[in-house]
């Protein structure tokens, strides 16, 4: 008779009085409805630590030919592609680090920390007078920076498993947004003593930090999530070697009569893995790293190019925008993405698996890159509309292809591991999003000097390239490359 109790019993849920995620397990189980307020919240911290990603991409320009550091015009994309890569490559040096931070201590203060240097770095970097400062405060703004891992593993774990989904469509849009609101504020806010002389001398402040004000109003945004994030509750499981004897009520009669239960504690969601599984070995995880890579390389190339292409002049083979003309289109980019998100990806993502929906979007991808070099022959409303809708478009695809890399990823590996593999992934992509602007301005800077070549002149050789790469990704989607998990792990 003993025996019989103790089975059903040994299957219940055990909770450690004092650790954050069972106590977030617990509330998981009394509210079964979706936690936008935790969403909110993770959302406003992505986005902040996100913005200051591309919001250099409109100015960039104008800032390295302010600086004086090119000696030609046609060098300003060189230099300006290592400031672009300066963040990712900091964030290659912490990402690991910052992800077994965030398994040991938790995802929260990681978060914070983020957050908070993005007030500080951001700031030097608006105020940055040489092109080393520029490039030193880019480097410390993305080593310091280890939110992307964590608010990946948070975002599985806050909300119960059938959330899983939309909390990381949810945090991938808003990361999707934030690299196109980032390049509308730079474009609107950048040199506001040429765009507003009523308002903004040209020997005031801001004439003598042209570039300050889009960087000062992103940290001001991470001011305000860094206050905000003081209400997100923690969700790692911390148990430590007191667990027995800080148990809740409902089990302590269990544990005297098996105390084997002691084992069930510290695995509290009771699933069957290995507690030190070597994440460099798990090819489900490790494939799904590897082409999640490769599409961040294509999408942050194509937010330095495109923004690079727009406002170079149509001689070079260009589109003659001003970075209010980039920002008036990533604007309305940003708004798009989240009509997208709100009523079209919930529907996408009911009908279709997150494998399926990579597949689709990135085959439409390729002849949608190629055609960027022929919207040079347009010009006026016509060239401004087709433009954005080419925009709108080539971003809703990036975001469905990452949203579903993320989703697969994080269905790899159990909680305890999130983070960690997580900070593999950042790690990786980082390294990817670093070559990816300081390749993509060297390649523009020398496509904008063979105008006239016979192959693939000008920046169609951009574009070739770009879509070269999104080819290898399409690729990668399909087996035997892309492993699924047999295991799929709740968050």
């Amino acid at each position: 008779m003993a025996g019989d109790l103790i089975e059903p019993l040994l299957k219940k849920k055990v909770y450690v009085h004092g650790c954050p995620g069972c106590e977030q397990d617990r509330r998981k189980e009394t509210y079964t409805g979706v936690p936008y307020k935790e969403f909110f919240f993770i959302c406003i911290a992505t986005l902040c630590t996100t913005l200051p990603i591309s919001s250099l991409f409109p100015f960039l320009y104008f800032m390295i030919r302010d600086l004086h550091v090119a000696k030609r015009v046609e060098d300003i994309g060189f230099y300006a592609g290592f400031v672009g890569s300066a963040m990712m490559v900091g964030r290659i040096f912490t990402s690991i680090l910052w992800g077994m931070v965030a398994d040991r201590y938790g995802r929260k203060p990681v978060i914070m920390i983020s957050i908070f240097s993005v007030i500080i770095f951001n700031t030097l970097f608006g105020l940055s007078t040489t092109y080393w400062m520029a490039l030193v405060t880019r480097f410390l703004l993305g080593f310091m920076n280890g939110i992307l891992g964590s608010t990946k593993a948070y975002a599985t774990e806050v909300g119960r498993e059938e959330h899983q989904a939309l909390g990381l469509s949810i945090l991938s849009t808003t990361r999707g947004i934030g690299l196109v609101i980032g390049p509308a504020i730079g474009g609107f806010l950048s040199q506001p003593s040429e765009k507003f002389p009523n308002i903004f001398s040209k020997d005031s402040f801001w004439g003598r930090f042209p570039y300050f004000l889009p960087c000062f109003c992103i940290s001001f945004l991470a001011a305000c999530a860094f206050i905000a994030c003081f209400w997100l509750p923690e969700t790692l499981h911390k148990h430590g070697n007191n667990d027995m004897e800080n148990r809740t009520t409902e089990t302590q009669g269990v544990c005297q009569i098996d105390p084997e239960l002691k084992e069930n504690s510290e695995n509290p969601e009771g699933r069957d893995f290995p507690s030190s599984e070597n994440l460099l070995k798990n090819w489900p995880l490790m494939s799904a790293i590897m082409g999640y890579c490769v599409f961040s390389l294509l999408d942050m190339a194509f937010s330095e190019i495109f923004s690079l292409f727009a406002v170079s002049e149509k001689k070079y083979g260009g589109l003659s925008f001003s970075s209010a003309d980039v920002g008036k289109v990533l604007s309305l980019t940003g708004f798009c993405l989240i009509l997208y998100q709100l009523l079209l990806y919930p529907y996408f993502a009911r009908i279709s698996s997150p494998i399926g929906s990579a597949r689709v979007a990135s085959v439409i991808t390729i002849p949608l890159l190629a055609s960027f070099p022929f919207m040079t022959k347009l010009s006026g409303f016509i060239l401004s509309f087709v433009v954005t809708c080419a925009s709108v478009l080539k971003n809703i695809l990036s975001v469905t292809i990452l949203t579903s890399m993320n989703i697969l990823q994080n269905n790899a590996v159990p909680q305890h591991q999130r983070g960690t593999a997580n900070g593999i992934s950042v790690t990786a992509m980082s390294l990817f999003k670093a070559i990816a602007p300081a390749c993509g301005g060297i390649l523009f800077s020398w496509a904008q000097k063979r105008q006239h070549a016979s192959f693939f002149p000008g920046d169609h050789m951009v574009f070739l390239v770009l879509n070269i790469v999104g080819f290898i990704g399409t690729l990668m989607t399909f087996k035997p490359f892309l492993a699924l998990s047999s295991k799929k792990y709740a968050a």
